[in-house]
């Protein structure tokens, strides 16, 4: 990375203080948690209540529980609700219930005498897995370096997302330093996937895990080209092992339905607002 000699200086105030920012996503940033109104989550009849919005962290759990559904595990079966973040939803008082952060995904189970609320999308992707007794090995070093690239992705990924993603297409004024900061740290977190599955075929080795599960809506589909507009900026046509893996894990029906699941953006076809039923899918 270049030096850069800043345009205009800026000295940060003794005190910070919040000013309503321009750009995507600065009408629901706040610095104060907690809720701002009244709102019941709606319930249905399945034990896993999930509510949601199909962007990567809410992608994982829909793929997760696809994937239990396809491998036979009946109580899995699942409400998807959608959670419109544009509009706040995510700080009614039901969602704050489940999730005190407002953050998508969160998962209500109420297949016990008392409902369990989780959280974060890796922790539910963690909590599902041992429910089920799937998708994650039980002991030794298989369970730890599944364990090890599940919490890699959950540290990683604000890097690509909220750093590189930001400033590369959502930021109102691009900022040469920071595009390339982020730039350069999400080209060394693709080739690190990428030196990864030149070895192995999934991410932990031969066992399809949870964490190629949470891995892929973020650098599966980043290095496919299909976010941010950035596939040519970035060069991800060398990551050819990562693609290799992420062409293949989207192969997978319970992947592709996963990815449908709360979606409301893109190909109609690929479209799945809520989910109550296998059937919906058509």
């Amino acid at each position: 990375m270049s030096d850069h000699e800043p345009v205009e200086a800026y000295v940060p105030p003794t005190i910070w203080r919040w000013k309503k920012g321009a750009g995507a996503f600065a009408n629901i940033n706040r610095p104060i948690s907690g809720a701002t109104h009244e709102r019941e989550l709606p319930v249905g009849k399945h034990p896993l209540q999930l509510y949601s919005l199909g962007t990567p962290n809410g992608v994982k759990v829909t793929i997760l529980l696809e994937e239990l559904l396809a491998a036979g595990h009946a109580g899995a079966e699942y409400d998807a609700w959608i959670m419109n973040i544009m509009e706040g939803e995510q700080f009614g008082s039901g969602f704050v219930a489940v999730n005190p952060n407002s953050k998508i995904p969160a998962l209500l189970d109420r297949s016990g005498p008392e409902p369990v609320r989780v959280f974060e999308s890796g922790a539910i992707l963690m909590y599902l897995a041992e429910k089920f007794g799937a998708f994650l090995p039980t002991g030794g070093a298989a369970r730890a370096e599944c364990l090890s690239w599940l919490f890699w992705q959950m540290g990683s990924a604000p890097f690509v997302g909220g750093g590189f993603g930001h400033f590369y297409k959502y930021a109102p004024v691009k900022i040469e330093y920071a595009i390339d900061r982020f730039a350069m740290e999400t080209k060394r977190q693709l080739h690190l996937l990428d030196q990864l599955l030149a070895t192995r075929r999934y991410i932990t080795g031969d066992q399809y895990t949870i964490a190629d599960i949470a891995i892929l809506p973020w650098y599966g589909n980043l290095a496919m080209g299909l976010v941010y507009e950035a596939a040519e900026f970035l060069q991800v046509e060398d990551y050819t092992h990562l693609r290799r893996w992420a062409k293949e894990l989207g192969e997978r029906t319970a992947v592709q339905r996963g990815r449908r699941v709360n979606t409301v953006w893109g190909d109609p076809a690929q479209q799945l607002r809520e989910r109550h039923d296998a059937s919906d899918f058509g």
